[in-house]
């Protein structure tokens, strides 16, 4: 079957945009009957009337409302594809795809892999911030070459190595009444929480803890990033429970101590995921390899 040219599509995008195929046509800079003639094509193409002409202007049919879902996903897909072949003529050797969770990003990546581009200039890394969950699925559906996700994410599908450790703590302000060091998660159910959103992993982490301590889970806040609920804490909300390293970066600022939490599962895993080892590029191994400190076959 034979497919429509990107001009037309991008033409047609812009005629139901616009409600008008002649401001169509002059964004596009071609002629009224020149871009009569593209829409014409595409619906002898399809077999299928795509638009509704009339003295107000043009709307899409249904099939035409189906046509410009598609036609909207297939021309991002060619930008990126022009992005990439122009990495290429610019130099660049490979690209890899990374996903990664806010603890991972926020306490240990960058430095390694600004370790990884010095010693690999002319290698392109895409990093895209997401839950440990989406990064997961993100990977068996192929949308990403590399995830690095938290312990106890469902990987089934994925090889997966183990990637760092982080330690959770409690952040609560300079005068708060909680003393000492060392806290257990069942010393803080009777204060209000400041937490992450619960698609986060951490949350699966507390909620299960507090079904085990048949402690109430006082969540009084939910946000999506440390620093808001360093903010909230600071601001005297209630307290917080973050990754240590994470914390460390706002707690002299906002005035905030922590305490290291004594639980077991205060002591937390990230792994490096993948698809299939077997389906890297070179450069995709050469990453992994570094990330998990041995050789990935």
């Amino acid at each position: 079957m034979k497919l429509p040219d990107l001009v037309s599509l991008v033409l047609f995008l812009r005629a139901i945009d616009s409600n008008s195929l002649s401001k169509a046509a002059d964004q596009s800079n071609i002629a009224l009957a020149a871009a009569s003639r593209r829409m014409s094509l595409l619906e002898h193409l399809y077999g299928v009337q795509l638009l509704y002409r009339s003295t107000k202007g043009v709307e899409p049919t249904p099939a035409g409302r189906a046509l410009a879902q598609h036609a909207r996903a297939l021309l991002i897909d060619a930008e990126k594809l022009q992005t990439a072949l122009s990495d290429f003529a610019e130099g660049v050797k490979g690209h890899v795809r990374i996903q990664a969770n806010t603890s991972a990003i926020t306490q240990f990546l960058p430095g390694d892999l600004a370790a990884f581009s010095t010693k690999y200039p002319d290698v392109k890394l895409e990093l895209v911030e997401r839950r440990s969950h989406e990064i997961a699925q993100a990977l068996r559906e192929g949308h990403a070459d590399i995830g690095v996700v938290m312990d106890g994410t469902a990987t089934d599908g994925l090889t997966c190595h183990e990637y760092r450790h982080d330690r959770l703590v409690a952040v609560v302000p300079m005068k708060h009444p909680l003393r000492g060091k060392q806290v257990e998660f069942s010393q803080l159910a009777k204060y209000d929480l400041i937490a992450l959103d619960g698609s986060a992993a951490m949350m699966r982490l507390l909620a299960k803890a507090a079904l085990e301590t048949g402690l109430p889970l006082r969540l009084r806040v939910q946000v999506w990033s440390f620093e808001a609920v360093c903010k909230l804490v600071q601001a005297g909300m209630g307290i917080g429970i973050l990754p240590e390293v994470a914390a460390q970066d706002f707690a002299p600022v906002m005035k905030l101590r922590l305490i290291h939490l004594k639980d077991a599962w205060a002591d937390r895993r990230i792994l490096i995921c993948v698809r299939d080892v077997d389906s890297l590029s070179t450069v995709g191994m050469n990453l992994l390899e570094q990330l998990t400190g041995s050789p990935s076959k």
